[in-house]
This record gives structure tokens, C-alpha cells and sequence, in this order.
């Protein structure tokens, strides 16, 4: 496996993490293909940052217990801001096939919101609250992680 690559499990789920640059504090990395920013809270040796950096993947949905991470992790594609209300977020990591609803459209409990690719399986995620749709944070053919919030329906 090379220097810059490492695997991770965190609560069951497996996580390939690949850092592609360290500069102080901050280190830009790709988890299961997505990139992030990752902002270490103890700077390392750059002459040393790709052999021993250390860098734990994002937490995965936060119904489960709590962990504690060393950094904090932020998407570096552009993403909207969650609008106001219930946010529906992704219950597994995939690949998002379809968005079915746009901001401002009326949605009822069971309504298919998305529509999540995982494991070669189409996942139709269905809204658990009415209401109005606020904000979109996904496009179509974006990976997401588990616990990523896909929309906002206030």
C-alpha cells in the first residue's frame, strides 16, 4: 500500500483514506473519493507529512455513539448551505442517482426525495417530515458518506 494511503473502520464502516497534500495545519485528503479539507488541531513536519500524518476519517452518522476525532473535516466542493427545518441525510455512503424534488416543492412522509446508489443497489430515500424543501445539498452523481445531508425540508 503506499505512504499516503491508509484504511480505517469506524463503527463497521470502511473508510480509504488517501492524503494528497499537508501544508501546517491543514491537509487535503480523499476519503472514498471524496475530497476534504481537513484541519489538524497539532500542525506536522512537512518534511514528514505524507509518511507520518495521521488523519481519521469523518464520523459516521451521528445516531450512533459519539467518538472523538483529531480533526475536523469540511467538504472542499462547493455544497449549499442546509436550509432552515429536518435535514434528510444519506443512511449509507453511495452515489446519488436522481434528485426528485427541487427547492420550494411540497413533500408528504414516504415522498422519494433522492435516489441513493449503494453497493450496486438503488436506495429511493423518502422524506420522514412534510413540508417544504429549503435547500438541496447534493447533485446528481455526487459520492456522499453516510450521515450526509442530502436536503432540508422545514
Amino acid at each position: 500500500m503506499n505512504q499516503n494511503k491508509y484504511q480505517y473502520k469506524v463503527q463497521g464502516v470502511d473508510y480509504d483514506v488517501e492524503i494528497v497534500e499537508v501544508e501546517g495545519n491543514l491537509a487535503k485528503v480523499n476519503v472514498n473519493g471524496i475530497s476534504f479539507e481537513v484541519e489538524l488541531k497539532h500542525p506536522i513536519n512537512p518534511a514528514h507529512a505524507i509518511s507520518h500524518a495521521k488523519v481519521e476519517a469523518p464520523k459516521p452518522a451521528p445516531t450512533q455513539s459519539k467518538t472523538t476525532t483529531t480533526a475536523s473535516v469540511r467538504p472542499t466542493q462547493p455544497a449549499a448551505k442546509a436550509g432552515e427545518g429536518t435535514p434528510v441525510t444519506a443512511p449509507l455512503p453511495g452515489t446519488i442517482q436522481a434528485v426528485c424534488v427541487k427547492v420550494g416543492d411540497q413533500v408528504n412522509v414516504g415522498d422519494t426525495v433522492v435516489v441513493l446508489e449503494a453497493m450496486k443497489m438503488q436506495n429511493n430515500i423518502e422524506s420522514e417530515t412534510a413540508g417544504t424543501v429549503t435547500s438541496i445539498s447534493v447533485n446528481q452523481g455526487d459520492s456522499v458518506m453516510e450521515g450526509a445531508v442530502l436536503l432540508t425540508i422545514a
